[in-house]
């Protein structure tokens, strides 16, 4: 029965900063979105916050092999990938205003003073900046209607960066100290040498904590292992806090495993008690049935991505497709399968052809975003072979241009056809930059500048992508510069390739695909749908692509 969360809301608004001690990348946007979880599972109302320490305005401008995936808002916000961890464990939509760098707070405080609005007095770094990120929380937590806001801070405690941004949870923690908490994810090593878990860089991190003062409230230990209670206790005796406010937070299957793995140390009432919340159950029931097929599927598939961001091997990848990736693992989940994803480098085909004979033994193919003309001719070779051979096909953004570039060369007899983005003065330039993009790319105006956040998009009658959807009208997030020329659309429509969805206009092709009379999936998409898809609400899309992979390994047997 589920768990009763009718209780009124919070009285005042609550806040949560999450920081890092330690090291990065121990899992910050995860523990985030874990928490929320958890929170929203007990009733409470949840959004979360991204600080980026980067002088960068907004994420678009970062290399994805560097900095990993930019996960694009419904208002067109380019943003750090934990946004996309939000939006996925919080099954809601979040606002540009929930996502700040340094770049932006600096960028708003210089706008103001220009506009006099300090009215004419000495803005300074402290406290003018700090203010101005606690502004930004506060209608962030004004916009969503939160009880409790969660505050991620990007880096670890001892970075100069993040200075300002920890004096801004010093400040607020000052003003309403009853309504917000500290979260210290520390990580707890077992030096292989040595096989004894080692507490005192967490310690360390609490004293750094502590010199910028602020006191952790809880600290989510991180670990291969479970922590005993001799760790527990000593961690809470060095850092001051009790050793029921340590969590246990080791390695775990999947990110998904998480919101239980805490609950098993009642983080939930813990946090309840902190901000002095009204205690309510804990009712994860449909967020663990969830992960319970994840686990339980004994069909498994194996689907082959294929693209060029490979160079630093599977680190880089996990990061730079992660959307793509989870939202593989949501559709396979609600198909009752697992998946094994393998990742091709597009630049061995080019290297050996034959090496394409490999993609026959998959039982699904997708290429994913991209930009750039490295790696692109193994690409085209590698669509080509899956659509003569009829393996099921998926191509999103980039993945769709090079899929029509594929199909004009080889069954539009338009020889030479490419996009423009990597041949300006080409014969067929079948992909084309968008008209209103010119001037900006002439003026170097590249950050923010590309068609960016949700479109509308009609879908046609009788295909493939209108039977997945269920209906006419969607609207899909962009992120792209390029787009079909239309020059061309008859000559590849006449060849056999069905343009299934169109912006309202009909000028812009937003979706390609094969009629399932003659493939048994073969669809590209020019917009982003791994950024709709959630563990419970998976993409229709993503669910089409993994329903007729099944189909297609089956017919094999």
């Amino acid at each position: 029965m589920p768990a009763d969360t009718t209780t009124s809301r919070a009285a005042a608004p609550k806040y949560i900063f999450v920081v890092g001690g330690v090291m990065s990348g121990i899992g910050k946007g995860v523990a985030t979105s874990a928490i929320g979880r958890i929170l929203q599972s007990k009733g409470f109302v949840t959004t979360a916050i991204k600080i980026d320490p980067y002088i960068n305005v907004d994420a678009g401008t970062m290399n994805p092999t560097e900095h990993g995936e930019v996960f694009v808002l419904e208002d067109g916000y380019e943003t750090d990938q934990d946004m996309g961890n939000y939006e996925r464990f919080l099954n809601v939509t979040l606002p540009s205003t929930n996502y700040m760098t340094t770049g932006r707070v600096y960028q708003e405080v210089i706008r103001r003073e220009r506009n006099l609005e300090y009215k004419g007095k000495n803005v300074q770094v402290v406290p003018d900046v700090p203010l101005e990120v606690i502004r930004r929380i506060e209608e962030a937590q004004k916009q969503a209607g939160a009880d409790v806001t969660l505050i991620e801070v990007g880096g670890t405690i001892g970075e100069y960066e993040n200075i300002l941004f920890l004096e801004a949870a010093r400040m607020f923690k000052q003003k309403i100290p009853g309504d917000v908490a500290i979260v210290m994810l520390s990580y707890v090593p077992i030096p292989n040498n040595i096989g004894e878990m080692k507490t005192k860089p967490t310690q360390h991190a609490s004293r750094e904590l502590n010199s910028v003062g602020l006191q952790a409230d809880v600290i989510l230990a991180r670990a291969v292992t479970p922590l005993d209670a001799k760790r527990k206790e000593k961690i809470a005796l060095f850092c001051n806090i009790s050793s029921e406010r340590v969590i246990s937070a080791p390695d775990v299957q999947s990110i998904y495993d998480v919101p239980s793995n805490y609950e098993k140390d009642g983080l939930g009432d813990i946090l309840c008690e902190v901000l002095g919340l009204a205690k309510r159950k804990t009712d994860l029931s449909d967020w663990e049935s969830f992960v319970a097929k994840t686990k339980n599927a004994t069909q498994e598939l194996n689907i082959a991505v294929v693209g060029k961001y490979f160079m630093s091997g599977e680190y880089v990848l996990s990061d730079v497709y992660i959307s793509v990736i989870e939202s593989i693992k949501h559709a396979a989940a609600h198909n009752d399968v697992k998946v094994k994803l393998a990742y091709l480098d597009s630049e061995e085909y080019e290297k050996d052809p034959t090496k394409l004979e490999e993609l026959k033994a998959y039982d699904g193919v997708m290429v994913p975003g991209g930009f750039g003309s490295r790696g692109v001719e193994g690409i085209l070779l590698a669509i080509k072979y899956v659509r003569e051979n009829n393996v099921p096909y998926f191509g999103l953004c980039y993945g769709m241009q090079l899929m029509v570039v594929e199909y004009a060369r080889n069954k539009a007899g338009l020889e030479g056809a490419i996009t423009a983005e990597i041949n300006k003065e080409a014969i067929h330039p079948v992909i084309d930059i968008m008209p209103d993009q010119k001037e900006k790319m002439t003026k170097q105006d590249y950050g923010g500048t590309m068609r960016l956040g949700t479109y509308p998009c009609n879908l046609k009658e009788g295909s493939v992508a209108r039977a997945a959807y269920g209906k006419a009208d969607i609207s899909e997030r962009h992120r792209h510069r390029y787009e079909v020329n239309p020059e061309y659309i008859k000559q590849v429509t006449d060849a056999g390739l069905v343009f299934s969805g169109t912006s309202p206009d009909g000028r812009l092709m937003e979706i390609a695909e094969l009629p399932a009379s003659e493939h048994p999936f073969f669809l590209g998409v020019q917009f982003h749908p791994e950024f709709l898809s959630r563990p419970l609400d998976p993409h229709p899309l993503f669910m089409a692509f993994i329903a007729a992979a099944s189909a297609y390994t089956a017919a094999k047997k």
